[in-house]
Parts: structure tokens; sequence; C-alpha cells
């Protein structure tokens, strides 16, 4: 490890949120809710509780109402036992003095009838089928046709994002975080390649960025912007997603939510999971439109992160497969000891395996 690892070791005040380092745990779904209510459990607790040691932890990411469910057992924040499971992990992760923001999610037309109300369509704001599968309770099924949202329906929608981020107030977390990535519903708005829409959420990219600041500004009446952060992965193909021009979208995009104050931005560079170097537009573009922490994301190991931190190229970063196999990921690049490599085969669904089971350099539980 370079000398640079010292800066990852910098506190980081982030809006109003204290990071004790720059050493993020990105969200992570791993589908182990319960099953009936999808409500955190002591087992969830428990994984959380082992990670604290990040400078920030931001939580796997969270449907904030029935309909914006798209995975099997995810955990929801729209009722009173998933709030009550979320404390129980808020309260874990305060004991060991970590700090832990909930991100808010709707994933639109990536989802199923089978996961939905009543076998409900999945909503988007096209009726654009997107390319792929979703995992539902009995096995992987392909995506259907979405079903395109009403303007009158989407002030509900972004009255959600404010009832999600008040259920995760009263959970105890230290803010929220909009989940404008990875092809989502607030990414199919954005993107030109999946929002047709000819009224005011969709055209232009004014009318294209306007649910993703609606759905931030509701969170942050609840939190106030310095609590709140959103991720963006502008690059990214994930889950079918496409758009003729980002780089004047996302700058714009960026340019709003820097005005709205928010507390950071979080960036997938690249194609999620895949290449940093996914050709579009240069990222850095964003980092100077936004004046708050720019948190960068995807394909870092210790020694990048290291170097990018040091040069000023973001603010901190965010590790997820390596979150996942070493709890005590912290300490492990502050001595520069070996990662473990995680079980991809246990990533999705399951119980304590390739979740809690996981050593710390002592060979013991973090949580232990």
């Amino acid at each position: 490890m370079s000398q640079d690892v010292d800066a990852l070791f910098a506190p980081l005040k982030a809006g109003a949120i204290e990071l004790s380092n720059r050493i993020v745990m990105a969200p992570l779904t791993r589908n182990r809710a319960d099953h009936a209510s999808l409500a955190p459990h002591a087992l969830n607790a428990e994984y959380y509780a082992q990670r604290a040691s990040a400078g920030l932890i931001v939580s796997e990411a969270t449907q904030i109402m029935p309909e914006g469910q798209g995975y099997a057992w995810t955990p929801g924040v729209y009722s009173a036992a998933q709030v009550e499971g979320w404390k129980a992990v808020t309260d874990a992760v305060h004991d060991k003095g970590g700090r832990i923001v909930l991100q808010l999610w709707h994933v639109g037309r990536i989802s199923h009838p089978d996961l939905l109300p009543g076998g409900a369509r999945p909503v988007a704001p096209s009726a654009i089928a997107a390319k792929g599968q979703t995992f539902t309770q009995t096995g992987f099924k392909d995506l259907v046709e979405p079903r395109a949202l009403e303007l009158d329906e989407i002030p509900g929608i972004i009255a959600q994002y404010g009832e999600a981020a008040s259920n995760a107030k009263a959970a105890g977390f230290d803010g929220v975080e909009i989940h404008g990535a990875n092809g989502y519903l607030i990414d199919q708005f954005l993107r030109d390649g999946t929002n047709k829409r000819t009224d005011a959420y969709g055209g232009s990219i004014e009318n294209r960025v306007r649910f993703l600041v609606e759905a931030t500004e509701a969170a942050a009446k609840v939190f106030g912007a310095d609590r709140v952060g959103v991720r963006l992965s502008p690059l990214s193909p994930f889950n079918d997603i496409a758009d003729s021009n980002p780089g004047p979208l996302f700058t714009h995009a960026v340019e709003r939510l820097s005005g709205l104050g928010v507390a950071y931005l979080h960036v997938v560079e690249g194609a999620t999971g895949g290449a940093r170097d996914a050709g579009g537009f240069d990222l850095s573009v964003l980092r100077q439109a936004f004046k708050g922490v720019y948190i960068g994301n995807n394909g870092y190991d210790p020694a990048l992160a290291a170097q990018r931190v040091a040069s000023g190229a973001v603010d901190a970063v965010a590790f997820g497969r390596w979150f996942i196999s070493n709890p005590d990921l912290v300490e492990r690049i502050r001595k520069g000891a070996p990662l473990a490599e995680p079980n991809q085969a246990t990533f999705y669904g399951g119980g304590a395996e390739g979740y809690t089971d996981y050593p710390a350099l002592n060979g013991i539980s973090e949580a232990a």
C-alpha cells in the first residue's frame, strides 16, 4: 500500500453527517429480509454491526412502497414492522460507533407481477420493457412490459419518498440516500431511452430530471438536505438503461442536486460491476459541478481508493463486494492485510452463510 493510504483515514463531514474515515460501505442487495413482512431481523442487525467501522454504511436498497419492490426478500420501509426491524439495525451500528443511511428505492419497470400487490404490472415513465430477468420467490423470471405512470400518479410516488424518509428517521438512521442509479425508476425518468413522455416529466433534460429533484426534495423536507445523499450511475448500462447524450443530462442533474445542498453525491464510475472506463463522457465534470462531498464507487481496490482520495479526485470511496467478505475491511486496509474473497454463490438469499460468518483478521466475528 502506498503512503497515500493515510488519506483514507482522515475524518470527513458530508453535510451534517460525520464520517470517521473515507471508507464507505456501498449499498448491497442481499435478499435476506423476513420472507413474510420484508422487515429486517436480528441476523441483518448483526451483519451491519460487523461492518460499523466503515466511515459510513449505505444500507441495502430498500423499497419505499410495496409497488416499488423488484426482487424477492428485499426489505421495505413502509410498515411498522419494517421500521422496528431497521431500528434494531441502526441501534446495533450506533452501539459500535458507526454511521448509517437508508437507501430509498423504487425499481420501476425492473420487477414482475409475482412481486407486486394484486399481481399488478410494474410501473415506469413509459411502457417500454427492459431486457432481462428478476429474482422472484419461485426463481428468475423475464421482466414484463410496464405500465406507463399517469401524470396524476406521480405526486403520490414522490410523497412516498418523503414518507419513507420519515420512517427512516423514526428508525434512527443518520440520513437517507436517494437511489437514482442502475436503471431503476429514477434512472428510467432520467434517460431518453426509457422516458418517452410528453408532459412535464419527459422530453427536455430539465423535465427528465424533475422526478429526481422532487424525490430528493421530499426527503430533504424530513431530514434536511444536509442528511440526504444521491446515487447516480451516468455511464452504466445496467438493467438495459441508456441515454443518447448522458454528459449534458447528468451535468444538469448534478448541478440541480448541488443547488439543493445535498450532503453527498455517490457515483458509480463506469459500468456497474464492470469496466471503470465505460465510454461516454469524463465524470470529472460532475466532481467539478457538485459542491458537496463526492463518493466514488465501482472497481476500487484499496490502492486505487487511496490514490484517488489523496489526489482529491474523490472525497471518499464506497466498497461493495470487499465489504461482503471483509467485515473488518477498514482495519485490513489500515494494516495492509490481504482481503478475503467473497463467495458469489451466497450473495443473494439464504442465512448466515456468506453473510455474517466471514471472519475478521483475528478469526472471530466483528460482532462477537
